[in-house]
């Protein structure tokens, strides 16, 4: 099977990828500064950029979030195995290597179907036994549940955290997201934690803006922005974490988050929940 890179874009299989699709991981990776990105990636952001400027610092100040997170799980409530829906490309600081810097026998199993994810991602994890990343749809948990390196890596009679890090907005209604999260509540352990956040503003314009510009340009692979009253409902089965559900970049910031620009149009906004006891 050939393999080609476009300009400074990944090294992946052709036949898996249309490089003329954006895909919202590739977007994000080029917001991030990342290099792991096609040509029509590029295009399609800098169409995002014009309907929502602040769309850069959206992705950056939702990076740090994800580090601060996985930092004060791992740190502050022990846990050491995390599972990431839909972890998209990687990039610098990943779950594992934050987890990893606690505990070195952290597990994390990331869950992605994009083909340049899985085959970067694949290359990055190989010489870790302690991770692994699947090919699998985000919403079929009954294959992710079941399959052998997440049997292996994933013990659901002890604490785990489950990421849904600005991934929800990319499903559709009908593919559930509440009902996805809802799931994996579920299967986890008590003292487990769920951290979820997603694209919301509160500016109709904005919200059936950038809807209908990710639609057509990742090929109808895309959800919805959505509201804040979307994402608390979310967390119903959850007992959520102070400082409650924010703006991801007032989620426990440090001095340098404190200076980073904020995004205007619209914002990630979530935070932690835990699992409590089942009545």
């Amino acid at each position: 099977m050939g393999r080609i890179r476009r300009g400074d874009g990944p090294l992946v299989e052709k036949n898996h990828v249309d490089l003329s699709l954006p895909s919202a991981a590739r977007m994000y990776d080029w917001l991030l500064g990342g290099s792991n990105n096609f040509e029509a990636d590029r295009n399609a952001c800098e169409l995002l950029l014009e309907v929502a400027p602040t769309s850069r610092e959206i992705a950056l100040n939702n990076r740090w979030f994800l580090q601060r997170v996985v930092r004060v799980l791992a740190e502050q409530h022990g846990i050491r195995q995390f599972i990431d829906f839909g972890s998209g490309l990687p990039t610098q600081r990943n779950v594992h290597q934050i987890a990893q810097e606690v505990d070195p026998e952290s597990h994390v199993v990331y869950i992605d179907n994009d083909p340049v994810v899985l085959s970067l991602g694949q290359s990055l994890l190989d010489e870790n036994d302690n991770t692994a990343i699947l090919s699998v749809d985000m919403t079929d948990t009954g294959t992710i549940f079941g399959h052998p390196d997440f049997t292996r890596l994933i013990d659901f009679t002890e604490p785990a955290a489950a990421l849904f890090i600005s991934v929800l907005h990319c499903l559709p209604d009908s593919a559930g997201p509440k009902a996805l999260v809802e799931r994996v509540v579920d299967a986890l352990a008590p003292g487990s934690f769920v951290v979820v956040c997603q694209l919301v503003s509160d500016d109709q314009k904005v919200r059936d803006d950038v809807t209908e510009l990710m639609r057509v340009q990742t090929g109808g692979n895309w959800g919805r922005v959505r509201e804040e009253a979307d994402v608390a409902e979310i967390f119903e089965k959850l007992l959520v974490q102070q400082p409650g559900l924010v703006d991801v970049t007032d989620w426990r910031p440090d001095s340098e988050l404190q200076q980073r620009q904020r995004s205007i149009e619209w914002t990630e906004f979530g935070g932690l929940g835990k699992v409590t006891p089942r009545n």
